[in-house]
């Protein structure tokens, strides 16, 4: 990964592997490759299962409602995998910090470029950019997707646009609805 290979785009992997599972490795590599990790990693048979493993033990630090915790939750899971920092020109790529050891399995990398890139969005952008999609917060609503705050205010709810005009959708529903009840107990002529 170039540039900031352990923020915004290592975020965006987690939460693209956690809304939509890859169904086996060679999904999981080219989800990889389209968020900007060049490596290969040699195959081991339990691959998928490993980084399904890695999504759900990062589904904790998204679901953990209080700053502290999701800090502790999240500082737990770096020092299981995350190294000393170092600078690295594998594959002739260009020069670039690693916060990982010479760990090479999928899984394993992964995980540290998730934990490491979560750490860095959080504290550069705030604890409460990542969280779930606030469509789920309604009743009948199964949404559960997660939303990565990328935005320019750091108010983004939604996971979508459609996740969003449905719960607009709704409020106006609830809004109209209670006006109707208002006006259907008003006497009659009463002002409206």
């Amino acid at each position: 990964m170039h540039l900031n290979p352990y923020g915004e785009y290592a975020v965006l992997l987690a939460a693209s592997l956690a809304n939509e599972p890859a169904r086996n490795r060679t999904e999981i590599f080219a989800r990889t490759r389209e968020f900007g990790m060049t490596m290969d990693f040699p195959e081991l048979p339990d691959d998928a299962e490993r980084v399904g493993e890695v999504v759900d033990a990062w589904l904790e630090v998204v679901d953990a409602d209080d700053p502290s915790e999701r800090a502790r939750i999240l500082n737990s899971q770096m020092a299981a995998v995350a190294a000393y920092p170092r600078m690295t020109d594998h594959d002739g790529e260009g020069w670039h910090l690693h916060y990982r050891d010479d760990i090479r399995s999928m899984p394993g990398v992964i995980s540290a470029v998730v934990c490491v890139g979560t750490a860095l969005h959080l504290t550069a952008r705030g604890m409460h950019r990542l969280h779930r999609c606030a469509a789920g917060e309604y009743p009948g609503d199964p949404c559960t997707a997660v939303v990565v705050d990328v935005t320019r205010n750091g108010r983004q709810r939604y996971c979508s646009v459609r996740c969003a005009n449905r719960a607009a959708v709704r409020r106006h529903r609830e809004r109209a609805g209670g006006r109707a009840t208002v006006a259907a107990t008003a006497p009659h002529g009463a002002d409206r």
